[in-house]
């Protein structure tokens, strides 16, 4: 049985490791390192030990790291690249002002630059960076300090704050929407997929009574906007944000077959959503900690239960004359 707790090997001796993997020398990893060959010798001998395992292989004056010291030496690195970042962060964290933002390109464009100068009003010496990106960023490779992402609020070892239920509305073009006499034909037709929740329209079939289904000629896609440009040009049955959906039902350009609240009928959980995703240590620096205030504090619900009925309703009377 592998032991969970097994006795790490001394810091000094992984640093001599991950010297003299990059070297290929213990000569020249000692001119690095400023101390005698025998030195650098001596730390690999204690790291083997501690391991019970041999990490070179030694032909004369040469040596070559075996498997497993490839293998160990991919996870020094990241420990090393890890533990720099870390460094880096608290040696600036009293007078840093910068925080680096990563949100959901559909959440960036429809909710938060509006609303950005609030956070300024708030905090005018901060130094915000908004970059976007679909998937989870990795907070330390892509130096990110705080994240808005779409989904359920499953991500392990951060916390997950939810600032809004994204809502979706079943459409399709006008064309397509007259080959439907009910729930049962979307065994066959063509649904447009997010990448990111596989469990989205299987949701949204079990609510609707919907089973057995093929799904030949799905597609998958990556973003709301490429959703929303593929359910337009008739490649499938799209499930589209509220905003986006009150527009294109205003416009006459997309229809709601099976009406506009499908999803608010359904169990919250099964509701995906824009979260504040934040690694917790974060919250210790001032500035990330007032963004998270603030964005947490905000009402993110642009457009009410009301107003998109309205929207809606007014969708269905032109298409009644």
């Amino acid at each position: 049985m592998n032991n969970p707790h097994a006795r790490l090997p001394p810091l000094n001796a992984l640093r001599v490791f991950h010297t003299v993997v990059r070297h290929r020398s213990f000569r020249s990893a000692a001119e690095e390192l400023s101390v005698s060959p025998q030195a650098v010798s001596q730390q690999i001998k204690l790291l083997e030990d501690t391991l019970g395992a041999e990490l070179f292989e030694r032909k004369g004056r040469a040596i070559e790291p075996n498997e497993k010291a490839i293998l160990l030496a991919h996870f020094v690195q990241a420990a090393f690249d890890e533990l720099e970042e870390g460094v880096r962060r608290v040696a600036k964290s009293d007078t840093r002002n910068r925080i680096n933002v990563n949100a959901s390109p559909y959440f960036a464009t429809r909710y938060l630059l509006d609303r950005i100068n609030r956070f300024r009003d708030i905090a005018p010496d901060a130094d915000l960076r908004l970059t976007t990106m679909v998937d989870l960023p990795d907070f330390v490779a892509d130096d990110v300090d705080v994240a808005i992402q779409w989904g359920f609020g499953a991500w392990k070892g951060h916390d997950a704050t939810l600032l809004m239920h994204d809502y979706k509305v079943i459409c399709c073009t006008p064309e397509l929407a007259r080959r439907l006499t009910g729930p049962d034909d979307l065994q066959t037709t063509p649904l447009l997929h997010p990448v990111l929740s596989s469990d989205l329209w299987p949701n949204v079939l079990r609510h609707l009574g919907v089973q057995d289904r093929s799904g030949k000629n799905d597609i998958q896609l990556q973003d709301a906007a490429t959703m929303r440009r593929a359910t337009l040009t008739g490649l499938g049955i799209g499930l589209i944000s509220t905003i986006d959906a009150a527009e294109d039902l205003k416009l006459g350009k997309l229809v709601a077959p099976f009406g506009q609240d499908v999803m608010h009928k359904m169990p919250e959980a099964q509701v995906p959503g824009f979260y504040l995703v934040v690694p917790k240590a974060h919250r210790r620096v001032k500035t990330i900690a007032t963004f998270c205030r603030w964005i947490e504090t905000e009402n993110w619900h642009s457009m009410d239960d009301k107003e998109f009925r309205t929207l809606a309703d007014q969708a269905a009377v032109g298409r009644d004359k």
